[in-house]
């Protein structure tokens, strides 16, 4: 018997979750979580209790099944591992185009208010143009004051430094043909690139689908989400959060501080994936959103050890204590040690170590 969570009838495609975790830690029957239409998901957890494992098990599922496709937004490249699987595009330092973002877009990437001259003059080159360059050569152009021309110019440039912007930009289309799942792994932007591309990314996602342009159902899926839900992928992601049903378009957000997500990023998931949680502002940003069928508070049930996880699912109204999978594909998430780096050379660290021939005296 193999129970389903996110549906709440027979039927349809699933992927393998893992198992239940009964009282005393054993592994029960298996569990499967829905794919088939589109959902709403929070992966939350504190680093090294399994967060971005489970993400990367949910994407292994979607990469195996018809009809849907994972577009990941990788910021810290936990995803890399998957670069010579079948199947998978791993994009590094992925590109969009300057005309992939609105003019109210860009005076946010820039932190200019849209109503000061410079702000105005940007809004205005995204306007008409399409490119960074035309941008930039429109703003040259513009009869404007020298002071406002180079604000505008300045800000534009900087924009250029980041590297992020080509007229041959990743597109919708791009990331939902060809390669079963595509892996935006943005981990050597900072913040402001890397929000410039989910933005632009994530709009033409939707509106893909809203026309009817692809024909597979994307879902996406972005680790460390509170960097984005604070950046200019904002107003993005919560469209989808919000509105992506309709076009079928999924959405999986993964945060080790739930805190810091919009209260709606929390309360809008039908199915919350919680691993081990230590601090008391993200317990309480859980509590918050409890739903009325689950008794008794988070806190209660929070899973101890890594790997396991509360699963909480709106379609059948029931929470389940639930242990993840193994991987099939390698996690990309660990972090390093010193012993495995000097096992790695062959060599040992002969020198001594500072202060090593300090006593201490009491």
């Amino acid at each position: 018997m193999t129970d389903v969570l996110g549906r709440a009838d027979d039927g349809g495609i699933s992927g393998a979750l893992g198992t239940y975790r009964a009282r005393d830690g054993s592994a029960g029957a298996a569990v499967e979580i829905d794919l088939d239409g589109p959902h709403a998901a929070l992966v939350v957890g504190k680093r090294g209790y399994g967060k971005s494992y489970t993400l990367g098990v949910l994407v292994e599922e979607l990469a195996a099944a018809a009809g849907v496709s994972p577009v990941v937004v990788d910021p810290m490249g936990a995803f890399r591992t998957f670069a010579d699987v079948p199947g998978f595009s791993v994009v590094d330092e992925p590109r969009v185009s300057a005309g992939a973002l609105s003019p109210r877009a860009w005076c946010a990437l820039l932190g200019l208010d849209h109503e000061s001259s410079a702000g105005s003059l940007v809004w205005q080159a995204a306007a008409k143009t399409d490119t960074l360059a035309a941008m930039k050569e429109y703003v040259g152009n513009a009869d404007a004051v020298q002071a406002t021309r180079r604000t505008a110019r300045n800000h534009l440039a900087l924009a250029d430094s980041w590297g992020v912007f080509s007229p041959d930009g990743l597109t919708a289309a791009d990331c939902l043909s060809g390669a079963t799942a595509t892996i935006l792994d943005c981990s050597g932007y900072d913040a402001a690139p890397m929000n410039a591309v989910v933005r632009a990314v994530v709009e033409d996602l939707y509106r893909a689908r809203v026309t009817d342009s692809v024909a597979t159902l994307p879902w996406l899926v972005v680790d460390e989400a509170h960097a984005f839900f604070d950046g200019i992928a904002a107003p993005a992601l919560r469209t989808v959060l919000t509105r992506g049903r309709r076009p079928g378009v999924s959405f999986v957000a993964a945060t080790q501080r739930p805190a810091a997500l919009p209260e709606d990023a929390v309360s809008q998931a039908d199915i919350l994936v919680a691993h081990r949680l230590t601090s008391q502002a993200d317990r309480e940003a859980l509590a918050r959103a409890r739903p009325t069928y689950m008794h008794g508070p988070f806190t209660d049930r929070m899973p101890e050890k890594p790997g396991s996880a509360l699963v909480v699912d709106d379609a059948t109204e029931s929470v389940h204590a639930v242990q993840i999978r193994t991987r099939r594909v390698e996690h990309g998430g660990g972090s390093p040690s010193a012993s495995a780096l000097t096992s790695e050379t062959g060599e040992e660290n002969e020198s001594p170590r500072p202060f090593e021939s300090v006593k201490c005296v009491r």
